[in-house]
């Protein structure tokens, strides 16, 4: 087990690096900071050269792969880090050097127990693409394929494992605190977190999940999902079919080529909807770097590491709040959260739907192009600190993604008016999900599923899991001691305590912002 010390060590070292880039003034002034934390943050950059703008991005990329991801995560969320830190952090590459050919032939052979030549007739040595996890390079296979060959950095498993532990110890230690910090649930979030690294360091899950959106996907109209070649895939090495197309960042070059943005913005748009509600497991890293259009305008995604599920019950739920806020039935969209126990019984349904109003009106019959996106997410998060409602990690991903599919729609389109698009669409499942005959089958199985139990059973069961609201249960969280628990057992924990001091803060700006991401 990693001593406190050694964590303390860790978050004092990102906190001098977040405090040089200026990244700790956004915690200071953050009326819902608690005022010990922005003290410690005083502390951890006293004497540090400040430039006279904060560079998000910069701190993040000096402090490493891990960060990388947080820092894109928080690039999503101006209603928590405000709009100039959001637009910054934009800037922020998921790039590093890349690691030298030998290494990665080192990783292949070594996985896959053969030499090079065996599954590769040709790879080109400078990779076309070097990310805080793997590195890609274009590659021929034996029997005359194009691919891209998808390798993990080299022991990159290790270092995420290690920050990811530190992350565990400073949320356990933030939400001790109590207050703002404990209704975000930083320990469950950082569950989620470490469940969706380890998925994103498991090549072979990124192909299952590659595989898995496929198969829902199929009969989709342009939307594609490259092949997997699975002999030439495993831990460390993920093979797919080679794309030729346009990255959709691309924007003059989608133009030059004669595609239709408008329409690509819609079917964007549609697809997203489709994999979300329809499906309930959906792409959660749908940035312009993970786009293409071929030339017949068919949008192909890649990189599938990063995954979200909501089972059909949230997604029922899901589908009635998009549906109400753009018809305007407030109080519908009030009554589901209170449903789905996102609100606690003793906040009043009617005041939630007023205050949900005075943040829906303003957007609806608007395009995108007139609505800041900051200001309205703003105004949710206010109301759900006003109404105590816990951070949702099941949601989380969803939320994220959505902020990702609005901001490449509104670059292909910026007249898109979102709830024009999403309308229809979300009506037609909510009919088909909720109509007569679906209720009746339902019902049905219900039924006969319930008379094929014992009474006794079932209320054994029923004793022993009560009916619950719309999230998940959470899983067990490790245990973690905290340092200010345990007994003085000799005077070194006075050094601990200082160090405490110094790292506190650190815990405070490198986990505050990616708990809400």
């Amino acid at each position: 087990m990693t001593r406190p010390i050694t964590h303390i060590a860790r978050l004092v070292k990102w906190g001098r690096v977040l405090a040089r880039h200026g990244a700790l003034r956004g915690i200071e002034n953050d009326r819902n900071a608690p005022g010990p934390v922005k003290r410690l943050c005083r502390i951890a950059r006293f004497g540090a050269r400040q430039g006279n703008e904060p560079d998000y991005a910069g701190a993040f990329q000096e402090i490493g792969p891990a960060a990388i991801k947080l820092g894109q995560a928080l690039a999503t969320r101006p209603d928590l880090v405000g709009e100039g830190p959001a637009r910054n952090l934009l800037t922020l590459q998921d790039s590093l050097p890349p690691v030298p050919f030998a290494e990665i032939r080192a990783q292949i052979e070594e996985t896959f127990e053969r030499p090079l030549e065996a599954l590769f007739s040709s790879i080109d040595e400078q990779p076309i693409g070097a990310a805080s996890i793997a590195q890609v390079h274009r590659a021929v296979t034996t029997d005359g394929r194009t691919v891209a060959v998808k390798v993990l950095r080299p022991r990159i498993r290790e270092q995420f494992t290690r920050d990811v532990e530190t992350y565990e110890w400073a949320a356990a230690h933030l939400e001790a605190l109590g207050g703002e910090a404990a209704r975000l649930r930083p320990r469950a979030v950082i569950a989620n977190l470490k469940r969706w690294t380890l998925r994103e360091l498991d090549l072979r899950r990124e192909a299952a999940s590659a595989s898995e959106l496929a198969e829902m996907m199929k009969g989709i109209e342009g939307y594609c999902i490259p092949d997997i070649d699975w002999d030439r895939t495993n831990g460390s090495v993920l093979t797919v079919e080679w794309i030729d197309g346009i990255k959709m960042s691309d924007i003059e070059g989608l133009r030059a080529a004669g595609h239709d943005l408008p329409a690509l913005a819609s079917t964007l748009v549609l697809t997203f909807l489709t994999q979300a509600i329809s499906c309930g497991f959906f792409h959660a890293d749908m940035h312009q770097g993970n786009l293409f259009v071929r030339a017949d305008g068919t949008i192909v995604a890649i990189d599938f590491g990063i995954m979200g599920r909501i089972n059909r019950q949230a997604r029922l739920w899901l589908a009635e709040i998009l549906y109400g806020l753009t018809t305007g039935n407030y109080r519908r969209v009030a009554e589901i959260h209170f449903e789905a126990q996102y609100v606690p019984a003793y906040h009043s349904v009617e005041d939630f739907a007023s205050s949900l109003r005075a943040v829906g009106e303003p957007m609806r019959g608007k395009p995108v192009s007139e609505l800041s996106v900051g200001q309205m997410l703003d105004g949710l998060f206010a109301i759900t600190r006003d109404f105590d409602m816990q951070v949702q990690p099941h949601l989380l991903l969803l939320q994220k993604t959505m902020v990702m599919v609005e901001g490449l729609a509104t670059a292909l389109d910026p007249d898109i008016n979102m709830w024009d698009v999403s309308a229809p669409f979300v009506k037609g499942w909510i009919r088909d999900e909720l109509g007569p005959e679906t209720v009746i089958v339902d019902r049905l199985r219900e039924d006969i599923g319930t008379l094929a139990r014992l009474p006794a059973l079932v209320r054994r069961i029923e004793e022993k899991f009560p009916p619950k609201g719309g999230a998940p249960e959470q899983a067990p969280l490790p245990e973690v001691e905290l340092i200010w628990s345990r007994k003085r057992e000799s005077n070194h924990w006075v050094g601990y305590g200082v160090a405490a001091i110094l790292g506190g803060a650190v815990a405070w700006a490198f986990t505050y912002w990616s708990f809400l991401s």
